[in-house]
């Protein structure tokens, strides 16, 4: 399968022969006009929720996922697991939202999107393996690179790929790659401009892929 970033906490994800999955398009001028079979939302702000933006890949229309649930389009297994803050824990920004794990004939697949809080064990176990952890690192009203570090040690995913962060003109007002790659003990990370991985592929030790944002 093939993962592409666009932006903010949109990521696009393709498996030949199933489906194509917009993960999270955002509104603005810098908004990508994409395709997709299926759109799934975490949080339902226009940081998350431009589904207008994208268009049917194969016959014109497209499926919009929001909320917890199971769902199976075209051989592609979707969970979404409801995320919810403990106020006391977490503090008055964390929001409720949706991480949504994608299993592409075994490869499992999970966009943190909108979480913007450390969850709980038991919401880290309702996710399952994941082989690909889609996650949020600059800050902002996603998870900072501390937080993103803490997820990943918990969930213990094969591929890391940082999303929401600054990147070129992408991103302002949020912190770049560097902070979250110290936290994950490496000094650098070339940018590729896209993921391509297949279930047998995967490294056995968590390596950290940086995607180039793609417009």
């Amino acid at each position: 399968m093939e993962i592409t970033w666009h932006g903010q906490f949109c990521v696009r994800m393709t498996e030949r022969g199933t489906l194509a999955v917009v993960a999270d398009p955002y509104s603005g001028d810098d908004a990508p006009k994409l395709k997709a079979d299926v759109i799934t939302i975490s949080r339902d702000t226009p940081e998350h929720n431009n589904f207008a933006a994208v268009v049917g890949a194969q016959r014109g229309d497209t499926r919009t996922v929001r909320g917890p649930g199971e769902y199976e389009m075209g051989g592609v297994f979707i969970t979404g697991v409801g995320m919810r803050p403990d106020k006391k824990g977490q503090g008055e920004a964390a929001q409720k939202s949706t991480v949504y794990v994608f299993n592409f004939d075994g490869l499992s697949v999970a966009h943190m999107g909108g979480l913007n809080f450390v969850p709980t064990q038991a919401q880290i176990d309702a996710l399952e393996t994941v082989h690909v952890l889609l996650i949020p690192i600059g800050g902002g009203s996603g998870l900072n690179a501390a937080q993103a570090s803490e997820v990943i040690s918990l969930i213990e995913p094969s591929i890391v790929v940082p999303i929401n962060f600054k990147s070129g003109e992408s991103g302002a007002g949020l912190d770049g790659a560097q902070k979250f790659l110290k936290e994950m003990g490496l000094s650098e990370a070339k940018p590729v401009e896209s993921l391509k991985i297949t279930r047998s592929g995967l490294p056995e030790d968590t390596q950290v892929v940086l995607l180039e944002v793609k417009r």
